[in-house]
């Protein structure tokens, strides 16, 4: 690949990984709109290694109390914020890995066509739309119970459909359900890293069944654009959204299946 294709594609996956605008319908749209070639195997898993080095690195010490606090909560250990926040993260997760493990060839083969892209990003924008507009926004993160948890990783699940997001689609659940929109970001993000993890880690399984030629320098120069872009677009991200919300992220998703129906069909 070309440095242009590696530098765009590995800024694509930064940005749009924790932005609710599908970072998946972007990598398969990019090559479809461009003429890329596909970018391969070793070069995702390397992007997604980027972006699950990034939100760990961010939420390193709220990460490391909810992993010491569960720690200690398991047999007769007490319960604390930090514990129960860890299993609402665990519960959540489990969903999408268990349906991602068993269809995600299906969704693969069937569902990754500019159209099915295009109407998911409006749908999806338009409900993210709604749910930011009609929910209470009164709780926050430590207000959470596994009813929630459960609801938002099923709702995660939809986020195999590319296009969808699954930031996205977990912000328009906790919204939803009355979380502000900090703590509907925050544990969509905190959902990300057993996400990303399973998946990067089936795509490096993958990858050692089927080598090939390696390039490494540009697999760490993957790493590298798509982490640290990844970590600014969170702060970034946090930083503005009490006083943006999700309106302009709604409009950019209606500009883009629009265009995309316009070319596709």
């Amino acid at each position: 690949m070309t440095f242009i294709q590696l530098v765009v594609l590995a800024l694509i996956q930064g940005l749009t990984e924790f932005l609710p605008i599908s970072s998946s319908a972007h990598l398969v749209l990019v090559p479809v709109l461009t003429g890329w070639p596909d970018q391969g195997l070793a070069f995702d898993v390397a992007i997604h290694i980027g972006t699950l080095v990034a939100v760990i690195y961010y939420f390193r010490d709220l990460l490391w109390q909810m992993v010491t606090a569960w720690v200690n909560s398991l047999g007769d250990g007490p319960q604390t914020t930090e514990s129960r926040l860890a299993w609402a993260v665990i519960l959540g997760s489990l969903p999408v890995l268990l349906i991602g493990f068993l269809f995600a060839g299906l969704i693969e083969a069937n569902l990754r066509s500019p159209v099915v892209i295009a109407i998911a990003t409006i749908v999806f924008g338009l409900l993210l739309w709604w749910s930011d507009i009609a929910g209470k926004r009164e709780r926050n993160s430590e207000a959470i119970v596994w009813k929630d948890a459960l609801i938002i990783g099923l709702a995660q699940v939809i986020a195999l459909v590319p296009g969808v997001s699954r930031s996205g689609v977990t912000m328009m659940a906790g919204l939803a359900l009355g979380l502000t929109r900090q703590a509907a970001a925050q544990f969509s993000f905190l959902l990300s890293v057993p996400v990303i993890l399973l998946a990067g880690g089936y795509e490096t399984y993958q990858l050692v069944l089927h080598p090939g030629t390696v390039d490494w320098s540009v697999l760490i120069t993957a790493i590298l654009i798509s982490g640290v872009t990844a970590y600014l677009c969170i702060g970034v991200f946090l930083n503005l959204l009490n006083r943006i919300g999700f309106l302009p992220f709604v409009i950019y998703r209606l500009i883009l299946g629009a265009v995309l129906l316009w070319l596709f069909l």
